[in-house]
Formats: structure tokens, C-alpha cells, sequence
């Protein structure tokens, strides 16, 4: 099957500026209807990729997102997340994006275009076969994310990629491909728009599932994040509260001193 690039097509809307405010927003959300349903047809795929991200931390590695301008930038988004939210490390989720930390608010001229800088940002973090890649590109056509995963291939490093193209050069070398179809944007080629979205919702998908699979959560509870504001300490301290069946005070008493609201359990049972 031939290489489309859906996500560079023409927009169905024309003559977008002379649309009414209501009209813009009424057609952008209905656009944006389409995205849940194109993740809905990859969870087969989407399955696949997390089993093995699973396998990879568990086995000791660590969950690597590769990708450049909103693509990058949402792969370091969901990568910073992480740690607060389950209590794990910095290093076990690594965002990078074409161009280094500058560029997640500015771009960098020409950065997306390298075919060797991805495998050298990769290097420095001493990637090994224990860990997982993968590639993010809305149009599967960034080299800085295809050359990286080539390179992982080569090194025997298993590679995954969230793309919104079929058949796109960089589906056709990660091992463990997703290609979320979301179709031509509102604002043609704009594609921090509905792909952008897609790749946020697999994002989700992927880290959420691995971070449940690795015994993060307990019941819905975020029982390992890190209490870092009081909105935090007080949301640990109602889970302590139902959890053990005690008052706010005794509970906030347990969190003061254990830190942690699994531990807090842990110790208020016995």
C-alpha cells in the first residue's frame, strides 16, 4: 500500500477566516470527535506495545519517547509526569525532542532534520537492549525519529512509534508500530491539532496501563505520588481516611510521618 500523508492533506473547511467564532470552535470539536474512535481501532496494537513496555521495566529498563516540535514535546510532557504522579524515578520515563531542552519552547531551526542526533541524545543515556523506544512523529516522516530507531533496530533495542500516517517510513522500521488515522486537520498540516491529540491519548494509554501493571495504583489510587503541594497531602489523606476508616486528623497525622500514603496504610494497619 502506497504512503499517504494524510495529516498534510488540504482541510475540508475553507475560508476559515471568514467563519464566525462559533462555526470555528463547532468545527474544530467536531473534527476532534474523530480522534477517540481512531485510537479506539489501534488498541489491538496499542495492547502490544504496552505488554512489552511492561516486560522492559520490569525487566530492569527503562520507557524512552524520541520525537521532535509537538511531538516531542508531548513525549516529554507525558515523560515529566511520571514520577509525581506514581512516585517513580526521573530516569525511568526520558522524553527527548529534537534539538534539546530549548526546544520545547522554541524551535530549533533544522533540528527535526538530523539523521544522527537522536541516536547520539539516545547514547547519552548508555541505551541498552533492557530499554524500549519509541518514535513519535504525526507525519511518520521525521528523520531525527526514523535514523534513531534504525539505529536502536541495529543495536537489538526494541522500538515502538505513534504515528498518524499509514504505512509511513517510520511505522515501516519500528518494531511495534501505532498508527492512529486521524485524517486532514481543520487548519491544513496543522498537526498539533487532531494528531497532536491522538498522540496524547496513547500516550495516556501507554503510561497509565504501565505504571497500574507495575503495582503503582491500588484500587483508582495514585497511592505512590509524590505529595509535593497540599492539594496532594490533602487528597493522600482522604485516601488514608477511607482506606483505614479513621478521622482527618489521624490520618493526616499518619502521612506527616511516613510520607507516603501506601506506607501510611501500610504502617495504620498494624
Amino acid at each position: 500500500m502506497d504512503f499517504i500523508k494524510t495529516t498534510e492533506q488540504d482541510s475540508k473547511y475553507n475560508n476559515l477566516e471568514k467563519m464566525s467564532i462559533k462555526d470555528i470552535i463547532s468545527s474544530i470539536n467536531d473534527e476532534d470527535k474523530i480522534v477517540p474512535l481512531a485510537v479506539e481501532k489501534e488498541l489491538s496494537q496499542i495492547e502490544k506495545l504496552i505488554k512489552t513496555v511492561v516486560a522492559q521495566l520490569k525487566s530492569g529498563g527503562r520507557l524512552f519517547y524520541l520525537g521532535a516540535g509537538t511531538s516531542g514535546r508531548l513525549g516529554i510532557l507525558d515523560a515529566s509526569e511520571i514520577p509525581p504522579t506514581f512516585g517513580v524515578s526521573h530516569d525511568l520515563v526520558v522524553g527527548l525532542i529534537a534539538g534539546g531542552d530549548k526546544a520545547i519552547r522554541k524551535a530549533v531551526e533544522n533540528a527535526e532534520d538530523s539523521t544522527t542526533q537522536g541516536w547520539n541524545d539516545l547514547k547519552q543515556y548508555s541505551i541498552s537492549n533492557k530499554d524500549i523506544v519509541i518514535g513519535i512523529a504525526a507525519s511518520g516522516t521525521t528523520p531525527y525519529v526514523i535514523h534513531a530507531i534504525k539505529t536502536c533496530n541495529e543495536n537489538n533495542i526494541i522500538t515502538g512509534c505513534i504515528t498518524c500516517n499509514k504505512n509511513s517510513p517510520l511505522s515501516k522500521v519500528a518494531k511495534l508500530p501505532i498508527e492512529v488515522i486521524v485524517g486532514p486537520e481543520f487548519l491544513t498540516g496543522s498537526s498539533r491539532m487532531k494528531a497532536g491529540t491522538a498522540q496524547k491519548l496513547v500516550l495516556n494509554l501507554i503510561t497509565t496501563t504501565a505504571m497500574i501493571q507495575l503495582g503503582k495504583v491500588k484500587d483508582n489510587k495514585m497511592v505512590d505520588m509524590q505529595l509535593s503541594n497540599n492539594k496532594l497531602f490533602n487528597r493522600g489523606v482522604k485516601m488514608i481516611m477511607k482506606e483505614l476508616n479513621i478521622n482527618y486528623e489521624k490520618a493526616s497525622t499518619l502521612l506527616t510521618e511516613h510520607k507516603s500514603v501506601r506506607k501510611s496504610i501500610q504502617n495504620g494497619r498494624k
